[in-house]
């Protein structure tokens, strides 16, 4: 709504950041947060300093009813594109979509997303080209892959371990020497 929107978005630009998307309803309100160079770098801290200070001026200008719960935070590793510059940024990589109403008999879209220009979405889905105006899409989120090294430990972290217990091992037996034997 908009009188959340003019609350929050002020709140956010003093904070450094942009509104990405909101969710308001059921005694519940969710904000994506992001920078304004959309990196997605929004540490847990600032997100719990931004949440502290839109509490207070949501309290004070009484646009939500307590009881109510208050969420903000980062797009994450499946982002949440809600604005045109996400869509630009998320090209040629797999999103996930949800149109207001049905395009070409589906509502749901899950592909490549191949171009965004002048508020049109290609997605290209099981090798069928789709094009989704901006305003028909309800939903979005760039899908995320894991990779090996995501789930890898960081290198040298086992062996600096070991190497920690070898030493800690020795010094205990070097302790547990008699003096006269050393």
């Amino acid at each position: 709504p908009e009188p959340l929107r003019a609350l929050v978005e002020p709140v956010l630009a003093d904070h450094g950041f942009e509104l990405v998307d909101a969710e308001f309803g059921s005694g519940r309100v969710r904000l994506v947060i992001d920078t304004v160079s959309g990196d997605g770098r929004v540490p847990i801290d600032r997100c719990a300093e931004v949440s502290r200070e839109l509490e207070s001026c949501l309290e004070a200008e009484a646009i939500v009813k307590p009881p109510y719960t208050l969420e903000v935070s980062s797009p994450g590793l499946d982002r949440v594109l809600g604005r045109e510059k996400d869509f630009a940024a998320a090209c040629g990589r797999e999103v996930k979509l949800e149109t207001r109403r049905p395009l070409d008999g589906r509502r749901r879209f899950r592909g490549e997303l191949m171009a965004f220009e002048a508020g049109q979405a290609l997605v290209r889905v099981d090798g069928k080209p789709f094009e989704i105006p901006f305003p028909e899409i309800s939903k979005a989120q760039q899908v995320y892959h894991f990779k090996p090294a995501d789930l890898a430990k960081p290198a040298g972290a086992r062996g600096d371990k070991r190497r920690r217990a070898k030493s800690h091992a020795a010094a205990g037996a070097a302790a547990a020497e008699p003096e006269e034997a050393r």
